[in-house]
């Protein structure tokens, strides 16, 4: 195939190739004629006029580009690496992230007039100061960095020693004025101004565009008002009870806002390269878990919105139940008939595997995936983690994911889900933006009205009633509701499920009165691994662990929320399992 052959398939170069193929044929009749040296010369021309042409071309391409395009504008097309980074902010407008100016240290040792003395001026003005560094510069040839991260005032104290050969020069650097407190909701970015993790790495391009056009703040969900109680309890629970990591979060259910959140232990994100990665670890959005019991809550609601179940439906929990391969027992076995209201009071694993079974395995996963616990948490955090759910959705897989076994889903994804049961029904994503007080997002219903009141009054009788399992988490007048949660850790050495090795939690809502629209609030506390202690007669379950702490949460942070006590007489349980006023309670 020759040339000529191809172009007519390339138009574009269609007169080039004639060219060329024209060209070949002049030298080859120069050449016949004696005269290839003078037609090689003009072969030479023509190529390099061609190659002249194409990096015109080029050229002005590239000034196109630099002059028109929106590449360094702080656009979607290129972000500015290193730029400006607006302050980041708490619901009501107290800093929690600002870029503020520091100064590098710089010697340049021609200008030196006594090496000794600055070096001891040095020292004393700046306690930090890297020795080797510094003696490298006074002992060099050349102007050279020697200290980064000075304040205004430290510059200032340095600059008034009046050392010759001293300098500074700008830096930026993002400073956490709070340390610890939200670090893992607020997060850090390195120096070059990009966010690493937290609201700083989820909300990096917004926080860039912000600076960009003039400076400003972007409010977060939290308040540090709500924030610090959790912080304290959180902390204080987790000192008692030595667990190897632990998880706090609040949110408003009908917005999806998180007004808290706290994984412990926490780092300074000043410093996040001081921390290890167990400090660093945002265990709320990037860790998964077995919850355990406090699925039951989300296997009630289902009975009870299928229709497969009602409160005062019963179910056999006098022996253990067989099924299949397996035999389910109950943790503190009730041996009698439970009403729904009673399985759940008592969380028998017996009674709610029944229901489970009841439900069937297709209904369920539909509601799990309705509920979004098949997926990572639907919130702005990076770090959301994906769960691990059951290969093959059974019978057998219905018993244990039905009170939170075989299941692991991180603690924001449980928070998601648990607010639609409470809300009303309707899932609601997770957000850690400040949402305007007339937000009310369109979410996905996933439960009726109904059916979310009546797990409202189920989880405040759980509370409630002596015989509840989350009597511990009462606080007076604020009608809270709840569900314990303890899932005992698989592990690989035994094959098996470690009964020493825990997931102890307490589920939490607030108020629970009120129709269905009134403001209300979850609060969840989590424990990996607690371990007993005398006051807890050795238990490191949800009831002794997670109920005592959100209780005190949420009696610290219902002020800020503008929630009033009402000291009015408790929901209790009649023995038919119908709603029913009673004196009794915790």
């Amino acid at each position: 195939m020759s040339l000529a052959d191809l172009s007519p398939r390339l138009p574009a170069w269609r007169w080039i190739i004639e060219r060329v193929w024209s060209l070949e044929h002049a030298f080859e009749r120069s050449k016949a004629a004696g005269r290839a040296q003078d037609d090689t010369r003009l072969r030479i021309f023509f190529i390099l006029a061609i190659f002249g042409t194409v990096f015109l071309g080029l050229a002005i391409g590239a000034a196109r580009s630099a002059v028109f395009s929106d590449a360094g504008r702080g656009g979607d097309y290129a972000p500015l690496i290193g730029a400006a980074r607006a302050d980041l902010t708490d619901r009501n407008g107290e800093l929690l992230a600002a870029d503020l100016t520091h100064y590098g240290l710089y010697i340049d040792p021609s200008d030196v007039w006594d090496a000794r003395e600055t070096r001891s001026a040095l020292r004393r003005a700046i306690p930090g100061l890297d020795v080797k560094r510094l003696n490298k510069a006074l002992e060099g040839r050349r102007r050279i960095f020697v200290h980064g991260g000075l304040t205004p005032e430290e510059r200032n104290a340095v600059h008034a020693l009046g050392l010759p050969g001293i300098s500074f020069e700008e830096e930026g650097r993002r400073v956490y004025p709070l340390g610890g407190t939200a670090a893992h909701i607020i997060g850090f970015s390195d120096k070059g101004g990009a966010g690493l993790a937290g609201a700083e790495r989820a909300l990096d391009a917004e926080l860039r565009q912000i600076a960009a056009r003039g400076g400003g703040s972007l409010p977060l969900s939290i308040d540090l008002r709500i924030q610090a109680a959790l912080d304290d309890e959180l902390n204080k629970a987790a000192m008692h009870f030595t667990p190897k990591g632990a998880v706090g979060i609040v949110t408003n259910v009908h917005t999806g806002e998180i007004l808290g959140l706290s994984s412990w232990p926490t780092f300074d994100p000043n410093k996040p390269g001081g921390a290890d990665d167990s400090a660093r670890l945002n265990r709320a959005a990037a860790s998964v878990y077995e919850m355990g019991s406090t699925f039951k809550a989300f296997t009630v609601a289902i009975g009870l919105d299928t229709g497969v179940a009602t409160p005062s439906s019963t179910f056999d929990a006098t022996q253990p139940y067989k099924l299949g391969y397996r035999t389910i027992h109950d943790y503190h076995a009730a041996r009698k008939v439970l009403t729904l209201v009673e399985v759940f009071q008592h969380s028998s694993n017996i009674g709610t595997a029944k229901l489970g079974v009841a439900i069937g395995p297709r209904r369920l996963e539909q509601y799990f995936t309705k509920l979004g616990l098949t997926k990572p948490a639907s919130v702005e955090l990076r770090e959301s983690a994906r769960p691990l759910t059951p290969k093959v959705w059974n019978d057998d897989a219905v018993a244990s994911t039905s009170f939170g076994h075989g299941m692991n889903v991180s603690p924001l994804a449980l928070t998601e889900a648990m607010g639609s049961l409470l809300n009303g029904g309707v899932r609601v994503p997770l957000t850690i933006r400040k949402q305007d007080v007339n937000y009310r997002p369109k979410g996905e219903r996933v439960i009726s009205e109904q059916s979310s009141l009546e797990m409202l009054q189920i989880m405040r009788a759980n509370v409630s009633d002596p015989i509840g399992s989350g009597g511990k988490a009462n606080a007076p007048g604020l009608s809270v509701g709840g569900k314990t949660g303890t899932g005992e850790k698989y592990d690989p050495a035994i094959r098996g499920y470690n009964h020493k090795r825990q997931v102890s939690s307490f589920a939490a809502v607030f108020p629970t009165d009120g129709p269905v629209e009134a403001d209300r609030y979850f609060v969840l506390i989590l424990m990996d691994e607690p371990n007993g202690t005398k006051e807890s007669y050795g238990f490191s379950t949800g009831g002794w662990v997670g109920a005592p702490a959100a209780g005190k949460v949420i009696d610290r942070i219902a002020p800020f929320l503008g929630v009033q006590r009402k000291y009015d007489v408790p929901y209790s349980v009649a023995s038919n399992g119908a709603f029913a006023a009673s004196g009794g309670g915790r």
